[in-house]
């Protein structure tokens, strides 16, 4: 596996235990922490996505 591949899975980790987490505290009534957790979700699955070579370093200036 390359080193982006990697990244990107362990992102995605990260954002499967949050998500465990948040249920767990959405189920147990604590929807303010739950909905922290939600939010650190998103932020792991954005991280996930922008893993890799981005449009603006292939981009050469002249």
């Amino acid at each position: 596996m390359n080193a982006i591949k990697v990244k990107k899975l362990a992102f995605l980790k990260e954002a499967s235990d949050f998500f465990k987490n948040a249920s767990f505290y959405a189920d147990e009534g604590d929807l303010q922490l739950s909905a922290g957790l939600i939010l650190k979700v998103l932020d792991q699955e954005r991280k996930a996505l922008s893993v890799g070579p981005q449009v603006l370093h292939l981009i050469k200036t002249r």
